[in-house]
């Protein structure tokens, strides 16, 4: 379902559940080595998924390691992220002479466990809310602001190699399957460290909810992904 909110220069690749034939590449097995059953599932199939995704760009499989503070590593002139909740994985990837950065994210389309929600909103964000719970009150808009500042940091970390915190992306969320981040850092502040291309204040994304699941994602450096 993520492909409907991506630009056509992102390949996507997904899975509603984990192929009994989705294996792991050398060296991937030891980033979950530790890990329970379930996350090694969901783990592999999004590599899988990845691995699919690849192969639309004409990109060899290959391991998709893990980086600074557990990015994944793509191939090279490759950008991309990846994301897995109950019962959904995906991976979106591009080149990076078509795009700067993708952020995705997917989550149950269900409200947040109690006390996360103010725990990552902003007061501007809890404000903007009470009006859009009004007016479409099917909508889980507490998951849907934390699935939007996921897909942020996915996207904001790539370029700048620096944490961002729920409390430095302001979302404000459409109705109409869009919204905008406002990133609350200093322009000025140096960049932590090397490899750093960019320093953004501002990402606009999509988010799509069906079946149960809802969907955000942010590609920037490329043309809009079609509203229809």
């Amino acid at each position: 379902m993520i492909e409907k909110i991506l630009p056509s220069q992102v390949a996507v690749a997904e899975a509603l559940s984990d192929p009994p034939d989705a294996a792991l590449f050398p060296g991937e097995a030891e980033l979950i080595r530790n890990s329970v059953e379930g996350r090694r599932k969901e783990f592999t199939t999004a590599r899988w998924c990845a691995r699919r995704a690849l192969g639309e760009l004409g990109v060899a499989p290959a391991p998709i390691l893990k980086g600074e503070r557990g990015a994944p590593i793509w191939p090279g002139g490759v950008v991309g992220s990846m994301t897995h909740c109950a019962g959904y994985r995906a991976a979106a990837v591009a080149r990076r002479a078509d795009v700067l950065t993708v952020g995705i994210d997917a989550e149950p389309h269900e409200a947040l466990p109690d006390g996360v929600h103010e725990s990552i909103a902003l007061a501007t964000e809890l404000q903007r809310e009470l009006e859009l719970r009004r007016t479409w009150p099917e909508i889980h808009w507490d998951r849907l602001l934390f699935s939007a500042k996921e897909s942020v940091y996915k996207a904001w970390f790539p370029l700048t190699h620096r944490w961002l915190g729920f409390e430095q992306a302001d979302i404000v969320l459409h109705s109409n399957g869009s919204f905008t981040a406002g990133l609350l850092i200093s322009t000025m502040e140096p960049d932590l460290a090397a490899g750093a291309t960019a320093t953004p204040t501002a990402f606009s994304g999509r988010w799509l909810v069906a079946d149960g699941l809802m969907v955000t994602a942010i590609v920037a450096g490329s043309e809009p992904a079609p509203t229809g």
